[in-house]
């Protein structure tokens, strides 16, 4: 009978235990705490138009990079990433060189925000403006921040390989941006003085913006403007008054290119105060609505104050 216990030799023992252990011990992962691109695949992409010029980057395991500049607005700078792998708090972001450039120093740029979103790090025209002319030298920006998970932190590097031709052409596009863009002059609003119905040179400056933006944009389809007063005189003279004050909004657009029947012109006179400032009452409003936007209500109610603009 053969015994179901077998006699090991301590040295014998040790090495079956060594043995077993490199056969059976499951094994771990390679946890990276540091992502970016590399030589092979680091690339920028330009998306450009009137209205924004973005250049977006991707990170292999991370997300991606972009930076980006609307109409009517200055250059930021974002990181996107699906996966949640920074834990939310205050980062830290540095300009520094690669590692085939040794001996230089790294630039501090500061603190910053990472959030929990999609979105995770958003800056503004300063950070962003900083990152670019560090890419554009040759330097990688890095984003440091401590794990969602594990004890290390998490490092996002964002590669130069490859910026300079997509710049080039991003800063071009930047020259053709529109003055405006679409959410800074969808509700508009040109102040009157008492009992006049001029336009300043201030207020000729903005419709000249609204129909340069309205003539790029094909989804427009509808320009409302509504004339207001103030509750000083007869009802009957506001009523009339604000009328002029909406005519002459709306012939300085249908000379400037608008057509008409784009425009749906309105009087309210005294009837939707915004204010008890009577100046804050005296105004025409203009509202841009796109395809697909559901038309706001057209009749008085007793909350119609802003319904017209």
């Amino acid at each position: 009978m053969v015994s179901p216990f077998r006699l090991f030799r301590p040295g014998s023992l040790l090495k079956t235990l060594a043995t077993t252990s490199l056969v059976f011990l499951p094994a771990m992962p390679a946890l990276s705490d540091s992502y970016g691109a590399g030589i092979e695949n680091s690339q920028w992409y330009l998306s450009e138009s009137v209205f924004e010029c973005s250049l977006v980057h991707e990170v292999p395991g991370y997300g991606r990079a972009v930076l980006s500049q609307r109409a009517g607005e200055s250059l930021r700078f974002y990181l996107e990433s699906e996966f949640g792998l920074m834990k939310p708090g205050r980062g830290h972001l540095v300009v520094e060189a690669p590692p085939w450039r040794p001996g230089v120093a790294p630039s501090p740029i500061g603190a910053v925000q990472v959030s929990g979103e999609v979105r995770s790090v958003n800056l503004g025209n300063r950070e962003a403006s900083l990152i670019a002319q560090g890419l554009s030298r040759g330097l990688q920006p890095t984003v440091t921040r401590a794990a969602m998970y594990g004890s290390r932190p998490v490092r996002v590097q964002i590669s130069n390989i490859n910026f300079s031709g997509p710049y080039s052409g991003y800063r071009a596009c930047v020259t053709n941006l529109l003055p405006v863009n679409y959410d800074q002059i969808q509700r508009s609003r040109i102040p009157f003085a008492s009992a006049s119905t001029s336009l300043s040179q201030a207020d000729r400056q903005l419709l000249d913006n609204i129909v340069m933006y309205v003539m790029a944009d094909a989804t427009v389809e509808r320009i409302f403007v509504d004339g207001h007063s103030d509750r000083i005189g007869s009802r009957i003279d506001n009523r009339a008054l604000s009328e002029e004050r909406a005519n002459a909004v709306a012939e300085y657009l249908k000379s400037r290119g608008i057509a008409e029947n784009m425009l749906t012109v309105r009087a309210h006179g005294d009837q939707y105060p915004v204010s008890r400032r009577p100046a804050d009452n005296r105004r025409t409003t203009i509202r841009l609505q796109r395809q697909g936007e559901r038309p706001e209500l057209l009749q008085a109610n007793g909350m119609g104050a802003e319904f017209s603009g």
